[in-house]
């Protein structure tokens, strides 16, 4: 399978906890920014780009933008017949013309940063939707046609309760959506939450009660039909997100926009950070690459291994490790499916220790 990423790194609003390539004061550079996304990806195309089964606007605010660039950028985008098209979305900035012109445009599948439904807890977190806004703006993608429709959930937020935490996948669940990735915050150095913590201006999340929440997620969500196939992402059968699949399948994917990364060729790359200079790039050509890294063929196998051992379909093992694996198994953290090994829950929340461990022990098959 092959993908494309499409950064878009504009937002209204900057919510504490984040660390990504986004800015709240670059709108004025929106158009130009849309046009050198457009001329980077026609000249990937010239030079061979394959079409694409999956393509994923992420940001950022995708939504922020008209719906006619957005679908300018699309359809710049090459694809496969039934190709998935994800739009990351902000409730509040949605409306019934905007879902209108994004089916219209090829768009397949809609994605909401929600992340609670609990007012003090967005507000901790920095959001500023109204948890209303997430049921109507879920309404208005129904009523325009999109059958799949995928929220983000945080938890753990310092001063969230597991009733507030029950309250969130509750809600969730009720809106009907088929797909719901659940992620523990985490603080990240340079960001508001970051600072605040570091001063000791504001507690730092709990690890043992962010356990505790995934695995009441866990079982609320498998409860209500839903199965888990990444550690992080749980979904009704045959509703995957093909573009995290994309990923962790080890798949070549392009990254379109300011620091958007991509991996073709077996090499890894990156694009300039920033909008402007991305800009710049692209105007001065051939292309906005500011880094790259080629791993090496063991590197890459140990890489492949850790990432299919977040998945439901696990990790192929070779018989060097089968003493650790025994003892992992013993322990109730993973089991053994013919060649392969899949985490259990209390597993999934060891995956790097128990990654680590494992490659220590030459499990990759």
């Amino acid at each position: 399978m092959f993908g494309v990423y499409v950064h878009v790194p504009f937002c209204a609003h900057r919510c504490d906890y984040c660390d990504f390539a986004t800015w709240t004061d670059r709108a004025h550079l929106i158009d130009e920014y849309v046009d050198a996304c457009v001329e980077d990806l026609q000249r990937r195309v010239a030079n061979g780009q394959p079409d694409a089964a999956s393509v994923f606007f992420g940001g950022g605010t995708p939504s922020l933008l008209e719906a006619d660039k957005l679908v300018r950028i699309l359809d710049a985008i090459p694809r496969t017949a039934g190709a998935e098209v994800t739009v990351e979305c902000n409730p509040d900035s949605v409306d019934a013309a905007k879902f209108a012109a994004y089916r219209r445009g090829g768009v397949t599948r809609l994605s909401f940063g929600v992340q609670s439904m609990r007012p003090h807890v967005l507000a901790a977190l920095g959001r500023t939707h109204d948890p209303a806004n997430v049921q109507r703006a879920v309404a208005l993608a129904r009523d325009a046609g999109f059958a799949h429709v995928s929220i983000d959930l945080i938890y753990g937020t310092p001063g969230e309760t597991m009733d507030d935490w029950r309250a969130t996948l509750d809600s969730a669940i009720a809106l009907g959506v088929d797909h719901i990735s659940a992620y523990a915050l985490t603080v990240e150095p340079a960001t508001p939450l970051g600072l605040a913590v570091a001063a000791g201006e504001r507690p730092a999340p709990d690890d043992d009660d962010q356990a505790d929440k995934y695995a009441f997620a866990d079982d609320t969500l498998s409860a209500a039909g839903f199965e888990w196939y990444e550690v992080s992402n749980w979904a009704l059968p045959g509703h995957e997100c093909r573009h995290n699949r994309c990923y962790w399948d080890g798949s070549e994917y392009v990254g379109i926009g300011a620091a958007a990364h991509g991996f073709t060729g077996g090499r890894r790359w990156w694009n300039t950070r920033t909008p402007e200079r991305y800009i710049a790039r692209i105007a001065d050509g051939p292309d906005a690459v500011t880094g790259d890294e080629v791993l090496a063929p063991a590197a890459r196998v140990e890489e492949a291994f850790g990432l299919a051992l977040r998945t439901r379909s696990g990790a192929t093992v070779g018989r060097a490790a089968a003493p650790v694996i025994g003892q992992l198994a013993s322990a109730g953290l993973l089991t053994v499916e013919e060649d392969r090994i899949v985490l259990t829950r209390p597993g999934r929340l060891l995956a790097s220790d128990l990654t680590a461990r494992l490659l220590l022990a030459g499990a990759p098959g």
